[in-house]
This record gives structure tokens, sequence and C-alpha cells, in this order.
């Protein structure tokens, strides 16, 4: 097994990296030697000085300082070096015997005893906090898988951004699903934040993934969401007052096989984006229904939106999370008019062109008072896909 140090270490090797005061402090024989030098400046000072002026005392921050930077096994054995320069030290000024060299001993012990504990206490609640971070991203993964990049001339990319710094997926969703002659494609925004969004972004991607393929019209699937996230308010509602105040907008679209048409029922979510050969514009639906769980399950409730799709052409999906950004001075973010100034072709580059403005206008970095997804589909463009081959390649984040 390779251990991080070496690592590490083979890493700025073949990087070119010349190694930092910071990364000789983490290596394996970092702390020791570090802790050796302390010893021995101890040692040196106090054969130096007269011997008045006992040394011995400040052995003690020696397993202290190393306990910050190594496990506990390394520390005891800085704490017995210690020890032994202490002994050095009080034989030397002439201590052997008396209680100053007792004294000199039992802080030694006392300090290294403290530390050692607090720094096992500290591994093993770090061990299990690794544990149940991997154990939570896994079932992020789960809930919100990854959308295939192609099905069959259709491209897809997707980014997602949750709101709490350590949290993979928020109340934002999406998924994608194919059938014999479509691509259906869901996104939706709950109503919420915390635990309880997870759980109802989980229900309604439940629903879509297990009914979307054998569910004939895009009306009748919209309602069976609707139905299935209903009833899971119902459920919940025995344990959470306020299980009837929550919601979730949803848009629903349906791509056939070549790409011609959009077929599109918006429920209470933000309309999407088509960008065509450098044009921009927003395809609101005709009839928009209300958001799922508000006890609205016919079929006939669900108009569908059919309006046609140019080869090449971007649709993008968001959720409220984009449009909503407000920088320091409280400010939207206009996303209209980031991507209207946009003039590429790929729909990958499409999305980081947008995350990349969100950054800026919310202040450099992507702290965000709410859930970012975005999913950006393209049938395929031979003309495009040529522009893009003859541009040199460049090194992005992906």
């Amino acid at each position: 097994m390779v251990r991080q140090p070496e690592l590490l270490r083979d890493i700025a090797l073949r990087t070119g990296l010349r190694p930092t005061w910071g990364s000789f402090v983490t290596t394996r024989y970092g702390p020791f030697l570090i802790a050796l030098t302390m010893i021995a400046a101890i040692m040196v000072a106090g054969f130096m000085l007269p011997r008045s002026e006992h040394l011995a005392s400040l052995m003690a921050t020696v397993p202290a300082a190393t306990a910050t930077l190594a496990g506990a096994r390394l520390t005891a054995v800085i704490a017995g070096l210690s020890c032994v320069g202490s002994l050095v030290l009080d034989a030397y000024d002439g201590l052997l015997g008396t209680s100053i060299f007792a004294v000199h001993l039992l802080a030694i012990i006392l300090v290294s005893g403290c530390v050692i504990a607090f720094r096992t206490l500290r591994e093993r609640n770090t061990r299990e906090l690794i544990e149940l971070r991997t154990v939570a991203e896994t079932v992020q993964r789960v809930l919100l898988r990854p959308l295939p990049p192609s099905i069959g001339s259709l491209r897809i990319r997707s980014e997602y951004h949750a709101s709490h710094p350590h949290a993979l997926v928020g109340g934002d969703l999406y998924a994608v699903s194919s059938t014999p002659h479509s691509v259906r494609i869901l996104i939706g925004d709950v109503k919420g934040k915390g635990l309880p969004a997870v759980e109802d972004a989980a229900a309604l991607l439940g629903a879509f993934r297990s009914t979307a393929r054998r569910t004939p019209s895009l009306s009748q699937l919209m309602a069976t969401l609707d139905e299935a996230v209903q009833a899971h308010f119902d459920e919940i509602s025995a344990t959470d007052p306020n299980a009837a105040e929550r919601f979730i907008t949803a848009l629903l679209l349906e791509i056939p096989a070549d790409g011609s048409s959009v077929r599109m029922i918006n429920c209470g979510h933000p309309p999407p984006f088509v960008i065509d050969h450098g044009k921009a514009h927003s395809l609101p639906s005709m009839l928009p229904a209300p958001p799922l769980g508000l006890n609205n399950t016919r079929t006939s409730d669900y108009a569908t939106t059919v309006l046609p799709l140019a080869t090449g052409a971007i649709v993008l999906l968001y959720t409220d999370g984009v449009a909503e950004a407000r920088d320091t001075g409280g400010n939207f973010y206009e996303l209209d008019a980031r991507i209207a100034a946009w003039s590429g072709c790929d729909p990958g580059d499409l999305l980081r062109y947008v995350l990349d403005g969100l950054a800026d206008h919310v202040g450099g970095e992507m702290r965000l008072d709410d859930d970012v997804a975005l999913v950006a589909v393209q049938h395929h463009d031979a003309e495009c896909t040529s522009r893009r081959l003859e541009q040199p390649a460049h090194v992005d984040g992906d």
C-alpha cells in the first residue's frame, strides 16, 4: 500500500512542483525531525547557559507541539525522548535525586498523556467523520445520478451546485429517461432546504424513474408524478404539520428521436431557453400548471406545448437558484443577458459560461443561497461539431 506522504511526494516530483514548508511539515518524517530539532535546541541552550538556569522543563513543549502534527504513536516516542533530554539536562545541572527533577519528569508525562489522549480521540472522530461523509456522498450520488453524455442524437450536459458547502445535492433535481421513440427530461425544484427537501426530491425522482418509460403520453406522466408527490406529502403529514405547504416546481420535456421538436409541460418552473446559432429566447408554456403536490392530478390539467427545434439548437433548463442569485447590491443575475452574449455552440461550454458569470455575480465564488441545477440538451449539428474540432485544444476543469 502506498502511503499518502510518498504519494504526494511522487506527484510533486512528476509534476515538477518543489516541496513547500507546509508539505514538509505534514510528511512522514517532518514532525519527527522538527521534534528532534526542538529537543536539540533546548539541550544546546541548557548547556550554554549557567547551571542555575534549568531548561529541562521546556521539554514538555516538545510532545505538545508534536501532537499537532503527528499521531499518537509518534507523540509517545517524542515524549520518551523528551524525558531522556530532561534527564540529561538535569544531570548536567546536578538535579538528579531532587524534587525539581521529579517535577520536570512529571510535567512531561502529564502533558504527553493529555495530548496523546486528545490526539487519539481526534483521530477516531476524524475516521468516523470520513466514513460518514463517504456514506453520505454515496447516498447523494445514488439519489442524483449523473446524466448520460448522449442519448441517440442528443448531447446532454449537466451541472449541480448545492447551496450547502458540504452537500452534493439539495432540493434541486434532474433526471433523464429514454423511450423507444423519444427522450424525456425532468428538472425540478423543491420548496425548502435541508433533509426534507432532499426527501421530497427523492420521492419525485423515484416516481419519474419508475414510470417515465412506460407512460405513453407526457400529460399522463406529469399527472402520475403529481399523484406520487401528493401521496408522499400525505404520508409525511403525520409527522410534519407543514407538509401541506410543501410543493415541487417541475418542468418535463420530451424530444423525439429525430430532435425536430420539443414537447413541454411546465408546473410552476422557470421556462427554458433555446439558443439557436447565436440567438436566445425563452420557451414559455401556453397553459402552465401549478407546482406538483397541490392536488392537481387530472391528466386534462396538463397542457402540452409543442415547439419546433432546429438542428444544433441548445435547450437550457435551469432552476431558480440561477435566476434569483443576487450580488452584494441585491441585484439579480441577468441570465438572459448572459446567454444572449454567448456565441459558442457546445452545451458543456454554455454551462461553464453561465456558471462563470454566476460566480462573478455573487462575488467570485459559488456562495449561493439556493441550489443550482443546469441541464443543456443539443441535437447533433455536424457543422458545429466540425468547428469545435478545428478549435485549438485547451485544458478546462472537467
